[in-house]
């Protein structure tokens, strides 16, 4: 028999859930989280912007990113919260995982350093994978102390970006769609640029990878200090479209060892730099990140802000570990997470992209990795993480708004989840 009290809080009432007492759908429901949306209905498309000429000169892009905003009827509101969570609370202060302190409370919003015209077109995201398919993640033995894996989504869930470009943010939350769409514009060229400047995005774009590790094999572990990736004859001269032939179509040995060297550098430099991306742009280009996320976090009244405080709890945990699958592809997934400031609760070995083998593939390999025994709860916004939660019997944490994160950092701070 489970019991009930009354947990008083700032003159709201909550209900108590004893630890360990409750199952996660109860607590789950207690904070409007509806298990699961009625039908799965999938969410509309995002409204398709218009393409201009670049101001800035880069090459055109077409990566697949999150899909949809999940509107969720069925979800209800938060258990004793005030329903008004739209505006920025006064007294909040931006919330920064790193403990390298790279930007502070914004206090009014600013203009960007450069005038944006419109979005790039994108490179083609439609693909094949190269390398061989990995089974399982070359990682240390099962952990027997995590008790909990959330799996979280990315775009739209703990960052905005994507919604930034197509309006639906803006218009979703009564903001300034020209200031929207020209703050999306300015990190979209932030994220390209460092994919492919240190992240060698021009070299893995058609050799994407689900995870960091998937052609470690291939890696004779040779020392790549003095290493020139540049006149290693790694592209052909015609760009290397032709390269990746197909998932587990080999190009050689020496080939794929190239290819491994390139993820293994990958895998130094995101080490290097994730609680300091500012140490790895270099100025003037810190200068305009740091401006950047002022501007977007005043936007969004601190969307970022609250994500990071839900994922810095569960990092504080001995016992659980954030893990994130994206359908964004690798080498822009992990500029992303660099550029948000994402570093600190990400450890490169936990992000996993969706491009190629959809959610469920990436699901499976995670449940692989931590064991059955293991509880994971899933939180996100869109209806394909939410069908393959429903599939899998995991707990699913809908974010709709910044109202869900905020909730989801209350349950966690009271132990709740």
């Amino acid at each position: 028999m489970y019991k009930n009290t009354v947990y008083r809080h700032k003159n709201n009432v909550y209900m108590y859930i004893a630890k360990k007492s409750y199952p996660l759908s109860s607590v789950m429901a207690a904070y409007g989280q509806t298990q699961y949306s009625p039908a799965l209905q999938p969410a509309g498309p995002y409204t398709p912007y218009t393409h201009h000429t670049q101001g800035y000169s880069m090459t055109s892009y077409n990566i697949k990113t999150e899909d949809g905003l999940s509107h969720s009827p069925g979800q209800s509101s938060l258990l004793g919260y005030t329903s008004n969570f739209s505006g920025t609370p006064p007294a909040q202060t931006l919330y920064s995982y790193s403990t390298h302190a790279e930007y502070h409370t914004p206090t009014s919003p600013l203009t960007p350093g450069k005038e944006q015209e419109g979005a790039p077109a994108r490179r083609s995201s439609d693909v094949k994978l190269r390398g061989r398919k990995r089974a399982n993640d070359p990682v240390p033995p099962l952990d027997s102390d995590i008790e909990r894996v959330f799996i979280w989504d990315l775009d739209e869930t703990i960052i905005i970006f994507h919604s930034l470009l197509t309006g639906t943010f803006s218009t979703r939350f009564g903001k300034d769609s020209g200031k929207a769409v020209s703050l999306g514009l300015w990190m979209e060229e932030m994220i390209f640029n460092l994919a492919d400047s240190r992240l060698f995005f021009n070299d893995l774009e058609e050799c994407d990878q689900v995870h960091i590790d998937d052609v470690a094999s291939d890696d004779n572990g040779q020392d790549l200090s003095t290493y020139n990736f540049g006149t290693d004859g790694f592209q052909s001269p015609a760009g290397g479209g032709t390269l990746c032939l197909g998932s587990g179509v080999h190009g050689g040995v020496d080939w794929m060892r190239k290819l491994a060297f390139r993820y293994r550098r990958v895998k130094e430099i995101y080490n290097t730099y994730k609680n300091n991306v500012g140490g790895l742009l270099g100025s003037p280009k810190r200068e305009e990140w740091l401006q950047l996320r002022r501007e977007m976090e005043v936007l969004t009244d601190l969307w970022l802000t609250q994500a990071l405080k839900a994922l810095a709890l569960i990092n504080s945990r001995p016992n659980c570990v954030n893990v994130m699958v994206t359908t964004t592809q690798l080498i822009p997934a992990l500029s992303k997470v660099l550029l948000y400031g994402l570093g600190g609760a990400f450890p490169i070995e936990n992000i996993y992209s969706a491009t190629k083998t959809g959610k469920e593939s990436c699901f499976e390999r995670v449940t692989q990795r931590f064991g059955r025994r293991a509880v994971y709860v899933v939180v996100g916004d869109g209806v394909e993480e939410e069908t393959v939660a429903k599939k899998k019997n995991m707990p699913f944490w809908r974010v709709t708004c910044r109202a869900d994160l905020e909730a989801l950092s209350h349950a966690l701070e009271l132990d709740y989840l």
